[in-house]
């Protein structure tokens, strides 16, 4: 045989082990992955969030040790392909002094991952994520009230929930005194609200004008441990509100709009533009609602950018900002026999400043899942578990 056919030979080879127009392609890298938010859950009942990584279809099986209780967690969803807008494990309440375990085993391309979460007994505390429950006492730790509006809080992550009447001044739920105005859950390390919740419609905007009251601090806490208004934050920034001056035109109540717990440093453009054209269509929501119950908050997690030191510290700019909106409208024809709700994320960005705030409308689950934890908490026990998640699912009412 010649060097030439010897050479053919070895090229053409290979190719007698494709047949039938296969094509050999290198192995997909992609490994499957199943993940908590929390691997400890505290004894009540409840949920955390699941975060699965996969291709195709997919399945959670859940397995409990053999000698301990079982069935007291499902999965929502068990199944699917690729991956869930929002997943959730749920729990009941555990009544026993001792802890208990589950297993949850993630079947994928044939693979199978897992990963394990804990749930304490009645009697043993929560570990504390962040400092000692209540070390400020400005606030309330956890909120006991069930207005619609709230997301979930918990104890000892170093925040506090600040509840505002509609004079400016401390809400006390145990009293019940006055009308709420709007929440917030201050963090005494970054100097901003987390979120910023409030009722809204007509009745609550009232009458009046912008009171422009910057430099009034919030007397819920010291001015010491807040930016102080009278100045911009420095370094370009805008002081952007989170329930907007236009929520509340009440003289008192549109006054504590300007208080540093509703702040946070602001890219101007953003601020004017998109944000503010959300804002706006918030409030014609709220006209055509018995009540809109909203929820505005920022996004740390990912910044690395300050603002500047006005107030002798400095605060960091947000990442992103989000809006949730829940509403009860006047009738019974409109969404779920009168709910329906919608959520909004926004990359904290001069650049889609001229967009459409359409274009980031999202379901309250997909926001959710973004954040890592319950919006509208109270919204189950008003409704009923059922109804509430057919409402956090839909969001197509407001594109």
């Amino acid at each position: 045989m010649s060097i030439w056919m010897q050479v053919a030979a070895y090229i053409l080879l290979p190719l007698a082990f494709v047949s039938c127009g296969e094509t050999i392609t290198p192995e997909d890298p992609f490994e499957p992955s199943i993940s908590t938010k929390e691997s400890q859950v505290s004894s009540d009942d409840g949920f955390v969030y699941v975060i699965i990584g996969a291709k195709g279809e997919w399945t959670i099986d859940l397995q409990y040790p053999a000698e301990g209780p079982s069935d007291w967690a499902t999965m929502d969803p068990a199944s699917g392909v690729d991956v869930p807008p929002a997943a959730r494990l749920r729990f009941s309440q555990n009544e026993s002094e001792e802890s208990r375990t589950v297993t949850l085993v993630l079947n994928n391309r044939g693979k199978q991952v897992s990963t394990t979460v804990e749930q304490l007994g009645h009697s043993e505390p929560v570990p504390p994520p962040g400092p000692t429950p209540g070390a400020y006492g400005y606030g309330e730790d956890v909120c006991k009230a069930d207005w619609l509006e709230l997301p979930e809080t918990k104890a000892g992550d170093g925040c506090e929930l600040l509840i505002h009447d509609m004079e400016g001044k401390k809400y006390t739920t145990q009293a019940q005194s006055g009308v709420r105005n709007w929440s917030c859950y201050w963090s005494y390390d970054e100097h901003v609200s987390y979120w910023v919740a409030y009722p809204h419609n007509s009745a609550l905007i009232g009458k009046g004008s912008r009171s422009d009251a910057w430099g009034v601090f919030d007397p819920i806490i010291p001015s010491s441990m807040q930016p102080n208004m009278g100045y911009t934050y420095g370094g370009g920034w805008t002081r952007g509100h989170q329930i907007a001056s236009a929520d509340r035109y009440i003289s008192q109540a549109n006054r504590s709009t300007f208080y540093p717990t509703n702040m946070t440093p602001q890219d101007y453009d953003f601020n004017a533009k998109i944000w503010a054209n959300l804002e706006n269509q918030i409030r014609n929501y709220a006209s055509t609602s018995d009540t809109l119950y909203v929820v505005t908050g920022c996004v740390l997690e990912g910044s690395n950018t300050y603002s500047g030191n006005n107030s002798g510290f400095t605060v960091k700019v947000p990442a992103a900002y989000f809006k949730a909106a829940l509403q009860k409208s006047t009738s019974t024809s409109v969404g779920y026999s009168g709910w329906r709700a919608a959520a909004w994320y926004m990359p904290h960005d001069s650049g889609i400043a001229t967009g459409n705030y359409k274009s980031y409308v999202m379901t309250v689950d997909a926001l959710e899942a973004k954040l890592g934890y319950d919006l509208f908490v109270n919204l189950p026990a008003k409704v009923g578990k059922d109804l509430a998640d057919k409402i956090e699912a839909d969001c197509n009412w407001a594109k």
